[in-house]
């Protein structure tokens, strides 16, 4: 079987998703309310599966799976495969301790708009009016200390008045003392009564924490997948071995452990999947309509891992542990006392990752050793080729770091598009500015994210047109993760991927034998000598 995390869909897989749209068109003239709704949630965005397997009589069957769960609860769409745990039963344990959460949701939501609300008016109001008969009373003090100044000074006042004056001082201070704690008292009341609010509001809040993380607790610990070999293992299991130690909102209900599930229940042997985009692409993702897509690493490879257990995969899943074995190595192209610049190859990692890939730090101790202390300065992503830096000493680490971190260091990019620039109504020349966060549950992938995402800058100027390819020089004035790879592939960028992009690309230009950007120019001034340094290699795509 192909292995879902690296696969081109086969010829079955592909005919499968062809029958799979033409239903979802003939299904799109339903006059059933459910199946309308049912297309108009496609339309917005929704990864759908098809696996092919294989019985016991060798027969091959087609199986079909939706993302999620969807529609009313206990609902599940006609030609799809059932979920792998339906906690959507109506009366169910689920529904039901769901449906005591939302009361205390709405309890909650009433308790601060209303009760909390009032007590909270009532406190303010005691206060400022407390404040403002302390306010009015200490100008009165004010005055008639200004008052008994002028008294004084003016020369005019026997022993008698000057004895006044200083009780009259004494009968002011004393009385703002009384004033104050009357005050208190007054707002001793309505500051316990907020205080006693406050709590109970907290208690209901920890309740219902304590509810919703309970009823998590318990649909993980009932949520159950079965490997190849008929073991069943549940989620809070599988991921209790993992770094996230709890199962993300969500797992087990992707394409991929549906369509698994549904095949090992039915005693089918999966042969090959593959899963596709329909619609639009969400929260500012590079999603294509009808593209292939493989699972998402975050929610399904630990679910996956264990589910595949017992097939025999091409390429097998800790496939980090076999690539780049055939990586040609980097080339030293400059090098002093500080620093040197290595020429690195397509599909090298620039820092050691979990597997065993050489990288090119790893590849530089080796060459040079413990005692030059040499570590990269800055990374690019594994399957770009171009220049990099690396240091000798903390101090060269130390200066070359502050140097990108302010953005004193030129890079110069080149890269091929799939299409044609002019043919998209692209200006040759202008600047992308869209920013960007991690996919969390589908790292290394990054979104465009308006509202949290970090700012990334791109200039670009394209450089012409060959085989349908366009050539483009960028100019990253910001760092990011993926930068280049997204402004180009987004719709909201330049809406062309690079060439060879198997995260971001078309489904027909990712076969390419690599992904077709370099980093072709680096320019700096270096603090330890004043030096302005400049080197280029130029692409060999």
């Amino acid at each position: 079987m192909n292995n879902p995390f690296d696969y081109t869909p086969d010829a079955a897989c592909e005919e499968a998703f062809r029958e799979l749209l033409l239903k979802i068109e003939d299904l799109q003239e339903s006059h059933c309310p459910e199946v309308r709704e049912f297309c108009r949630e496609l339309k917005e965005g929704k990864m759908l599966g098809v696996l092919i397997a294989e019985d016991k009589a060798g027969d091959r069957h087609t199986l079909y799976a939706y993302s999620g769960q969807w529609g009313k609860a206990g609902f599940h769409f006609p030609g799809f495969v059932e979920p792998v745990f339906d906690y959507l039963v109506p009366e169910g344990y689920f529904k039901r301790k769901e449906a005591e959460i939302s009361r205390m949701n709405h309890e909650i939501d009433l308790f601060e708009k209303e009760s909390l609300v009032r007590v909270l008016a009532e406190y303010e109001s005691v206060r400022e009016r407390c404040g403002k008969e302390i306010a009015a009373f200490k100008e009165k003090i004010t005055h008639s200390k200004r008052e008994r100044a002028a008294r004084r000074e003016s020369g005019l006042t026997d022993v008698d008045e000057r004895g006044a004056m200083v009780r009259q001082s004494q009968f002011e201070k004393a009385e703002l003392s009384r004033m104050k704690k009357r005050s208190r008292a007054v707002l001793a009341p309505v500051e316990n009564a907020l205080e006693a609010a406050r709590m109970k509001l907290g208690e209901m809040k920890e309740k219902r924490r304590n509810e919703s993380e309970a009823l998590q607790a318990w649909l993980f610990s009932n949520f159950k997948v079965s490997d190849s070999r008929g073991e069943m293992r549940s989620l809070s299991e599988i991921f209790a071995a993992t770094s996230m130690g709890v199962p993300p909102s969500g797992a087990g209900e992707c394409c991929a452990p549906k369509l698994l599930q549904a095949a090992y229940r039915r005693g089918w042997t999966p042969v090959s999947i593959a899963e596709y985009w329909y619609g639009n692409p969400k929260r500012g993702e590079v999603r294509r309509h009808g593209a292939h897509y493989p699972a998402c690493r975050g929610k399904c490879l630990p679910v996956l891992r264990w589910m595949l257990g017992g097939l025999s995969l091409y390429p097998p899943l800790e496939e980090e542990m076999q690539s780049g074995l055939m990586t040609p190595s980097p080339e030293i192209i400059y090098e002093n006392e500080w620093f040197c610049v290595i020429d690195k190859p397509s599909g090298m990692l620039s820092v050691p990752g979990k597997g065993k890939t050489l990288s090119v730090q790893t590849w530089l101790e080796e060459r040079y050793g413990d005692d030059r202390g040499v570590r990269v300065a800055h990374r690019l992503d594994q399957d770009t080729s171009g220049l990099l830096v690396a240091t000798f000493g903390s101090e060269a680490f130390r200066l070359m770091q502050s140097l990108f971190a302010t953005r004193r260091v030129s890079k110069t990019y080149e890269a091929e598009l799939e299409g044609d620039y002019k043919s998209r109504g692209l200006p040759q020349r202008g600047i992308v500015s869209l920013p960007l966060s991690p996919d969390w549950l589908d790292r290394p992938r990054q979104r465009v994210d308006f509202e949290d995402g970090k700012e990334a800058v791109t200039e670009y100027e394209f450089a012409g047109v060959t085989d349908g390819r366009s050539k483009v020089i960028f100019h990253p004035l910001t760092g990011r993760t993926h930068q280049l790879r997204v402004h180009a592939a987004s719709d909201a960028g330049l809406g062309l991927p690079i060439v060879g992009d198997r995260l971001y690309g078309s489904p027909e230009w990712r076969m390419a034998p690599r992904l077709a950007l370099h980093a072709r120019h680096i320019e700096f001034t270096f603090p330890l000598d004043g030096r302005r340094y400049s080197f280029e290699i130029p692409p060999v795509f």
